[in-house]
């Protein structure tokens, strides 16, 4: 990745210029902007962080990982200005938003998929369909569904150790829906992090794994693991399993583990200058940077839209507080809800 994790609890340090309306012309921007939420737009946010350092270094940038849901719960509590997001907002933290006196501005700034990966050494896994996924990772599935024959006649008689993102993940949400058909509806004996390195190096460690996780920690690792194809079985996402890859996710041929990844914007947090020009800096560097970090960008037409709804303060969700949402179009969705 572009930049390692940040170590939880870095100091805050508060800076001068940290209120609200414009910057006067020709002045240096402080003050702070603080980004908290999931590991998998972290690698995004961080870039971003990194690159508009570059240009304004009065202005102090942290990114922490407490995963989607965690990132949420600082979110409401106003401890953030910014929170990444590998799922759009779900209704108890819209209504614990709404609790709070908290609006927000929703954006989506790239496509990611979700990698099913093995040990590099395993020579057997060379496919897997959705209802592979789906009877391995059921509630049902716990103690039962434990070696590798016993999801597929054929396959080794041997153990099989499961990785995955834990229950604060935005990651977990969208999958458990995609495969499960439930949010947050899966087996429990799986090795759990919010680290999505932690889950990598499991992964890699072990020849009788599973694990998921956004594609871009596989594109940073794939040395070391092997993306197995997946078969949703239906004809017109393509033919046979299909790998994910910048191609198929952004064509919307691997399903259904392709989705939108997210920034969310205290709609007060706009008024401060340093958090108003990150966001716009954000927005009009994403298509170079979220490919530099291995995700996919969005088309160029639509960050414009992106940028305006952030200057018109365009506030609530695209995708009616829900949550997970498999096979949404943001394009179709941004033009639908695009001002007059």
């Amino acid at each position: 990745m572009r930049a390692g994790v940040l170590i939880a609890g870095v100091l805050l340090m508060v800076a001068a210029g940290c209120g609200g309306g414009p910057e006067p012309e020709g002045t240096q921007l402080t003050g702070y902007v603080a980004i908290d939420g999931s590991s998998t737009v972290f690698p995004i946010s961080e870039a971003v962080a990194e690159e508009f350092r570059g240009v304004h270094p009065e202005v102090r940038v942290t990114v922490g990982v407490s995963g989607t849901g965690g990132g949420f719960k600082k979110f409401v509590r106003r401890e953030t200005d910014i929170s990444d997001a590998s799922r759009p907002i779900k209704p108890v933290e819209l209504e614990a938003a709404r609790e709070s006196g908290v609006e927000f501005v929703e954006l989506p700034v790239a496509y990611d998929g979700i990698a099913v990966v093995v040990h590099k050494d395993n020579d057997w896994a060379d496919r897997m369909t959705v209802n592979e996924l789906t009877r391995l990772w059921r509630p049902e599935a716990q103690g039962k569904v434990v070696r590798w024959n016993h999801v597929r006649v054929g396959w080794p008689d041997r153990d099989l150790r499961l990785f995955g993102p834990g229950v604060d993940s935005g990651t977990y949400d969208y999958f458990t829906q995609a495969i499960v058909g439930e949010e947050g509806a899966s087996r429990g004996d799986f090795t759990a992090s919010e680290d999505d390195n932690v889950l990598v190096q499991g992964v890699a460690s072990d020849l009788d794994t599973l694990g998921f996780f956004g594609f871009a920690y596989y594109e940073e690792n794939r040395d070391r693991l092997r993306a197995v194809p997946i078969d949703d079985e239906d004809p017109t996402n393509g033919e046979g399993a299909i790998l994910p890859s910048p191609d198929t996710v952004s064509n919307n041929t691997y399903q259904p583990l392709s989705r939108p990844v997210f920034i969310y914007v205290r709609a007060d947090a706009l008024d401060k200058p340093q958090v108003a020009a990150f966001v716009e800096f954000y927005l009009e560097n994403a298509t170079e940077l979220t490919r530099e970090v291995g995700y996919i960008p969005l088309p160029d037409s639509t960050y414009q839209l992106l940028l305006e709804r952030v200057r018109q303060r365009v506030t609530g969700s695209l995708f009616g507080g829900e949550g997970s949402q498999v096979g949404v179009s943001v394009e179709e969705l941004l033009r639908r809800a695009a001002p007059e």
